[in-house]
Formats: C-alpha cells, structure tokens, sequence
C-alpha cells in the first residue's frame, strides 16, 4: 500500500468518524483545517486508524505529528 492509497483510507475514516462527507484531506491538512476534528475526535479517529491498519502508536508518535502527512508516514513506516 503506498502512501496515497494511505491518505485515501484514512480520508475515508476521517469521513466517517467525523460523519462529513465534504473532507478532502491532503498531507498538509492539520486539525485547524478540519472543523469537527477536535482533542475528542482526535482520539476516535487514532483508534479507528489504528484499527483498520491493524498497527498500534505509542503517545510520543501521535504528539509529534504536525498534519495528515507525518500521520500518513507513521503509518506507512508500520504497514511496510
């Protein structure tokens, strides 16, 4: 799986989880840009990434990332 098959799956938790059909996530966005994703979302959306890609993150790797893009390459790192 490569890194935009990634960004696609995880849009499509983002979707999901957020239930808004309009989120079209690039490796730039951040939470700033989506509006529903807050500290509380953020932990059901870690939880169901980590469910679909069946891999677990440890607290630092979820603090250190930025936007879409580390969080894409966390997961790419583990699925490969």
């Amino acid at each position: 799986m490569d890194k935009s098959e990634i960004l696609k799956t995880v849009n499509d938790i983002f979707i999901d989880v957020l239930d808004d059909d309009t989120i079209v996530l690039t490796y730039e966005t951040t939470a700033n840009d989506v509006e529903e994703w807050d500290s509380l979302n953020h932990i059901q959306l870690v939880v169901a990434i980590e469910k679909q890609f069946r891999i677990r993150f440890t607290s630092q790797e979820i603090q250190s990332w930025n936007n879409v893009g580390e969080l894409v390459n966390s997961i790419s790192n583990r699925v490969h």
